[in-house]
């Protein structure tokens, strides 16, 4: 069997739950052949994973660095790059109906015709990056934004927001003009761009395709462009596309594997369909995570995960300024990585330590070589993120016999179940409240403790995932009939 696992701005090149999911993933199935298809920044990213024997090979597709190809020009790239990039429009700025509506169908049908059609116009020889950055396509932009823009009240794009519009969108569509993988499955690590190079293997040589989804890519980008400095038309135009994107690609999908009920729902509603869906959870390997036999000498809260915005660590740092009134001997160490792009966030969160008071109390102590270390030096762990899929750090810690206290995003609170206490995300004082009853109450925080890794033992072993994707592959990679391909998948998986 050969697995092509594509990754966007995560293995092998960055640390984090996807990545230590791909290469759980790799070295757990070693009787297969495998190759990463890598969506990267420029191509010049080092691994920091050391390959396993069975990975034959990774193939970067840079989405920001240079095009590589000469011809970027203001000309008229021809009727059948028109047609689809009409197409390509029309469903990405028609006015947005509710996930289930018939509209909602035939726009996400739309896109996914309009993406094939602008992968054919590259695959026959057209320069794709020059045709998106051409004129005709700005000014077909201008003119689909006039007649069908939803904000008739606001401010009209102009033709510098038509400009960056495409830009952004001929980025983005990069892999349409990538080498096209081949493989005996395609496994998309998430939705979103990743599953653009799955979209091409599929329609070059018929190859299926299998989508996991850890967070929801979606929620994730609206949450990121919240706070970007595009105009408004430019944002509304590239949270259309990651909508339209997701949607496309909940079609073409032979199998759909969200990590959560939570993300199962998400994806129900942009158009997927459920007979095509299997939630398979996350899992460790119990031997890597063992029980902690002691505590540390004084109450301690630990965290461990990169230092990012969507971890709200500002929440945790808060809510352990209210524990520090009850709990003077409290401790909060933060273990983590921070990534260049949050060295700002970092910065934030030290800041908030020295305006609350907590320098010396609340460290940041940046990465760790053992994960297990970090969950053993706590009293409990605690996540407090506003997005989250079914986070690998909550399972180790429960894996360790800590107790955790997290915020309700994602699949956090089906991953606690009743061996930890779950609060609402960005809500520092029930946080507090949590941590202070599980550090004061010795008998409570063993008894959980305990009963979290017995549920992990139960629920979320890594035997029990890997065997899940090896049955969904080997049934994919069975001739199906075609008279009930939905059957013949549920059966193998």
């Amino acid at each position: 069997m050969r697995v092509a696992l594509v990754s966007e701005g995560t293995y092998p090149y960055a640390m984090g739950g996807v990545s230590i999911w791909c290469e759980q993933l790799i070295r757990g199935i070693p009787d297969y052949r495998w190759q990463v298809v890598a969506l990267t920044v420029d191509g010049a990213e080092k691994p920091v994973f050391a390959p396993p024997a069975n990975l034959d090979g990774i193939h970067s597709i840079p989405l920001w660095g240079g095009r590589g190809r000469p011809g970027l020009g203001a000309g008229r790239p021809g009727a059948a790059f028109a047609e689809s990039y009409q197409i390509f429009l029309q469903a990405l700025i028609t006015p947005l109906d509710a996930g289930g509506s018939e509209q909602a169908a035939t726009n996400r049908n739309l896109f996914l015709l309009s993406l094939r059609g602008l992968y054919e116009y590259a695959a026959s020889g057209g320069d794709l990056s020059a045709a998106l950055l051409s004129n005709q396509a700005v000014a077909m932009t201008l003119d689909a934004w006039r007649d069908l823009r939803v904000d008739q009240n606001g401010p009209a794009p102009t033709v510098a927001d038509a400009i960056q519009a495409g830009w952004l969108i001929e980025h983005m569509l990069r892999p349409l003009s990538a080498p096209v993988v081949e493989a005996d499955i395609v496994h998309c690590s998430m939705n979103g761009l990743s599953t653009l190079p799955a979209m091409t293997a599929k329609w070059r040589h018929g190859t299926p395709l299998v989508m996991s989804e850890h967070g929801i890519y979606l929620r994730e980008r609206y949450i990121a462009y919240l706070t970007d400095d595009a105009s408004h038309a430019v944002r509304v135009l590239a949270l259309s596309f990651f909508r339209s994107l997701a949607g496309a690609a909940y079609l073409i999908t032979d199998v759909l594997a969200p990590h959560s009920a939570y993300n199962r729902r998400w994806q129900l509603h942009n158009g997927a369909d459920p007979e095509r869906m299997w939630t398979m959870y996350n899992g460790v390997e119990p031997a890597d995570f063992p029980a902690a036999t002691s505590e540390p000498d004084v109450p301690t809260i630990a965290f461990m995960g990169r230092v990012d915005p969507l971890k709200d660590l500002h929440t945790l740092i808060r809510a352990f300024a209210e524990v520090r009134r009850q709990i003077p001997a409290a401790r909060l160490r933060i273990f983590g990585g921070t990534p260049a792009v949050n060295r700002l966030y970092h910065e934030s969160c030290e800041k908030l330590i020295g305006d609350l008071g907590l320098t010396g109390a609340a460290v940041l102590e940046g990465r760790i070589g053992n994960a297990v270390d970090a969950y053993h030096a706590g009293s409990i762990v605690a996540l407090t993120s506003i997005s989250e899929g079914f986070p690998y750090t909550v399972v180790e810690a429960m894996a360790c016999g800590r107790p955790t206290v997290c915020t309700n995003v994602g699949g956090v609170s089906e991953a606690v179940g009743d061996t930890g206490i779950v609060v609402a995300p960005r809500d520092h004082a029930a946080v507090a409240e949590a941590c202070v009853r599980l550090l004061k109450d010795d008998e409570l925080r063993h008894r959980l403790g305990a009963a979290a890794r017995a549920r992990v033992l139960e629920h979320f072993t890594l035997s029990q995932s890997l065997q899940m994707y090896r049955n969904v592959y080997e049934g994919l990679a069975t001739p199906l009939e075609q008279s009930e391909p939905a059957r013949h998948l549920r059966g193998a998986a």
